[in-house]
């Protein structure tokens, strides 16, 4: 018999198997590719590169701008579940809309992709926000790891589906690959609203002492922002975990993003690189429920610095390797540590900072994880232009991956834990 907080702690994780079909399939999988051949198709390769990266770099300085202020509204104003679903609309609303977009309307794609993934990233804070009112604290690392998993399973499996629906377009009514493609994002759009429902239905969101609304929320919430500086500022703990957060996941994340192009440097073909995409994701799915039990038995921090151990062996051997099955091991390698980082990374965080805050510090948080792999290509960019390898550039990812790993190991959770029970009470 499911309980009422087995329940919620479900309808929680579904929400990462809803949206990482946005994730999975819009941003990482058939965007880029169709905004270059489809969409861009008036324009120079150059330009669509530059019109792509333009708009996920606005996306991300819009969510910088906005999570940690919205986040803090919320929290005076109990709001979490409201942004959630404020958020989740736009997103999905914005991904159907790609279907209707003709060939060669470039800029009204970049329009819809940049308001999708703010719609996205904002549902990913507050959903974030939602892990310390519906896990206990000693079921953190679980519970967490339990929404990473739910999220690769769920992401692979309809990416699986649309990536067969292109191969096989007639097989499924469509005329060729571009119309399988179109109707993915709608797709994507409608397992991302079916599969958000539980959570709005089934997560509670705790009642706030003194609770403002409207543009008291709005004054409440800017002012306690300013605030919120000062205090991450006394809580040393998360302010020491949060700069390690920013340089070990800046490594994750550039790795992630430069996967496809390392591929591409070894004459690999599109194919190889979806079916390397997919193999992370299903491994990713066991993977971050076993690094949810290891966090569990020999605690998080110690299970993300195995991680980033993990990622260091990486970028060694993607430094010396030269053939395509080294590209398959390694991305089911990385399948085995990335979930399990990123859930571990969250429910640490969640440890240490006060739960009646837990909005605001997300989107902190968050706005970290956004302005990742901000570093790493930069160091990568400067390292291949002296040294003209790209080899070098991503053996410079182990100075990210060192410092994170430096600051991480200067976490004392227990502090971290009793400082945030202080200010908390306060």
């Amino acid at each position: 018999m499911i309980t009422p907080e087995r329940r919620s702690v479900l309808a929680w994780a579904f929400y990462d198997w809803a949206n990482s079909a946005y994730a999975v399939t819009v941003m990482a999988g058939f965007f880029p590719l169709f905004f270059k051949q489809y969409w861009g198709s008036g324009i120079t390769s150059d330009e669509s590169t530059f019109h792509l990266g333009l708009a996920n770099s606005l996306a991300s300085i819009v969510i910088v701008i906005l999570a940690p202020v919205l986040g803090a509204i919320a929290d005076r104003g109990g709001a979490k579940k409201r942004f959630l679903a404020l958020f989740t609309l736009l997103g999905v609303a914005m991904s159907c809309g790609l279907f209707w977009l003709a060939e060669g309307e470039w800029m009204l794609a970049a329009l819809f992709y940049v308001l999708a993934t703010i719609g996205f990233s904002g549902g990913v804070s507050f959903s974030d926000a939602l892990l310390v009112h519906v896990a206990p604290e000693d079921r953190l690392d679980e519970v967490s790891a339990l929404g990473y998993a739910l999220g690769y399973l769920g992401g692979g499996l309809v990416f699986a589906l649309f990536v067969w629906m292109t191969l096989q377009p007639a097989y499924f009514g469509f005329s060729g690959a571009s119309d399988a493609v179109r109707a993915s994002f709608i797709g994507v759009g409608i397992w991302w609203a079916i599969f958000s429902i539980p959570v709005f239905l089934y997560v509670r969101e705790p009642e706030v002492k003194n609770r403002v609304s409207g543009w008291q929320a709005v004054r409440a919430g800017y002012s306690q922002l300013i605030h919120t500086f000062d205090e991450i500022r006394k809580l040393r703990v998360v302010f020491t975990f949060l700069l390690g957060y920013w340089l070990y996941i800046d490594g994750v994340d550039t790795i992630v993003r430069m996967a496809v192009d390392y591929g591409l440097a070894l004459n690999l073909d599109s194919k190889d690189l979806i079916a390397a995409l997919l193999i992370t994701q299903f491994v990713g799915f066991p993977a971050a429920l076993v690094f949810g039990w290891l966090g569990k038995k020999i605690g998080a921090k110690i299970a993300i610095q195995i991680a980033i151990g993990v990622y260091l062996f990486v970028i060694l051997w993607a430094f010396q390797m030269d053939s395509a099955w080294e590209f398959y091991v390694l991305a089911i390698i990385i399948g085995l540590v990335q979930g399990g980082i990123q859930s571990l990374s969250r429910s640490l965080y969640a440890r240490i900072i006060p739960a009646n805050k837990s909005a605001e510090f997300f989107g902190f948080y968050n706005t970290l994880g956004k302005f990742a792999a901000v570093i790493g290509p930069a160091l990568m960019g400067i390292v291949t232009m002296f040294s003209g390898n790209h080899r070098f550039a991503m053996l410079a990812l182990v100075l990210l991956f060192l410092g994170g790993a430096w600051f991480l190991r200067k976490v004392d959770e227990t502090e971290g834990k009793r400082m945030a029970g202080e200010l908390g009470a306060l």
